[in-house]
């Protein structure tokens, strides 16, 4: 499905990959489980991360299965450029939290040589567009759309619901705060 190396002596080719989804689908272990074969293809790989997503770790991305790999945490996505060393694949995980300059650095990279692998949720906690993850998913030449399933009735779901009060767009969380709902339970909400 993904081409994971070139040939010797051909020019390399970028492409930018986006994993969405709810929260609690597995996009950000997806997103490992790709940085991995890359390394395990020889390929440099490079993560980053927002500095605002600290739930369980300042430095390291982890998943919800608890699996890790060190991150370079930057508070904009232009910070990701001065950490660019080389290398032939870029992760980014929680793309949602940068702002639409994410969507520049991304192409710019790609336009570089580099496959670039984002995940991010699709949609906030009122199912609506989140961030800069549409104009991401539309110049992506790859899209794994990934689903939780919903506590309520065991269907796919689509939605990160949120269980406290706050109507701020960005609130920082897990299971405290937040649950996969399908749309026939969010919308019975």
């Amino acid at each position: 499905m993904f081409l994971e190396n070139h040939k010797p002596g051909t020019s390399r080719r970028g492409w930018i990959e986006v994993i969405c989804g709810s929260m609690f689908s597995g996009k950000t272990e997806e997103l490992l489980r790709r940085l991995k074969r890359a390394k395990i293809a020889n390929q440099k790989v490079q993560i980053f991360k927002p500095k605002i997503d600290n739930r369980y770790d300042e430095k390291k991305v982890v998943s919800h299965d608890a699996n890790t790999t060190l991150s370079v945490p930057v508070i904009n996505a232009e910070e990701m450029l001065s950490y660019i060393n080389g290398g032939e694949v870029i992760g980014v995980d929680e793309a949602q939290f940068f702002d639409k300059s994410i969507i520049g650095v991304c192409n710019q990279l790609a336009d570089n040589g580099y496959r670039v692998i984002v995940a991010g949720l699709d949609m906030d906690f009122q199912g609506k567009p989140f961030g800069p993850m549409p104009e991401l998913l539309a110049c992506a030449e790859y899209v794994t759309k990934v689903h939780a399933i919903c506590v309520t009735c065991g269907n796919l779901a689509h939605i990160s619901h949120r269980k406290t009060e706050s109507k701020e767009q960005v609130v920082v969380g897990e299971m405290e705060s937040y649950e996969p709902l399908c749309r026939e339970c969010y919308n019975k909400i």
